[in-house]
């Protein structure tokens, strides 16, 4: 049985934090809010939680997750970041992109695209996100609450507690939100190229 926390969307409460970067730290699959939907999570290292994502999503080990960072010193630390990309991600984030760059030694070989070893890194908006990042102090793996079968990801916790209760360990309510996927921005070549066009601007990148 998962627990479900209530959280102030503006001020999330710290105890509640806290014991939710807990519960990552100790292998546990949790649901959280982002500004571009619900979200599973689970600890970079942790290959078990992986699978578990794996599981409830039905997807295989070749997805794309992506790496969710409090900040641009989290994304550099894991990605391999040029003058020119860096200046474009800075200009952008926090914001509505995942961006597409190498990935480093520090990220775990199954996370990283087979052929081209890229991952997806994200600096979100939304302060729950912001806040539990900054309480774990080490980013999340991270892929959309898009269950088996579905067209949308999940926006009401409500109906995320009936059918996740017995796979997650937990759910933060940060209130309905609406998925609104984000643009995406391949930026591990000299030029900027657009995967797919989201809620973000896309004319910094053109």
């Amino acid at each position: 049985m998962s627990q479900f926390f209530h959280l102030h969307p503006d001020t999330p409460q710290l105890r509640l934090l806290k014991q939710a970067a807990q519960i990552i730290q100790r292998g546990g699959v949790v649901v959280y809010p982002t500004d571009s939907g619900y979200a599973l999570a689970c600890h970079l290292g942790d290959k078990n939680a992986h699978e578990r994502i794996l599981r409830i999503r039905q997807i295989s080990g070749d997805h794309h997750f992506t790496l969710m960072c409090k900040d641009l010193s989290e994304l550099s630390l894991f990605a391999k970041v040029d003058n020119k990309a860096f200046r474009l991600i800075k200009n952008n984030t926090p914001g509505a992109y995942t961006f597409i760059l190498r990935g480093t030694k520090d990220v775990p070989r199954r996370f990283l695209n087979e052929k081209k070893k890229t991952i997806g890194l994200r600096i979100p908006e939304n302060r729950i996100a912001l806040a539990l990042l900054e309480e774990l102090g080490e980013p999340l793996m991270s892929t959309s609450l898009l269950l088996p079968g579905q067209q949308f990801a999940e926006a009401d916790p409500e109906d995320m507690r009936l059918q996740l209760e017995k796979q997650v360990d937990l759910i933060m309510h940060g209130g309905v939100i609406a998925e609104a996927p984000t643009t995406v921005v391949d930026l591990s070549e000299d030029q900027p190229v657009i995967v797919r066009e989201g809620v973000g601007d896309c004319s910094p990148f053109l």
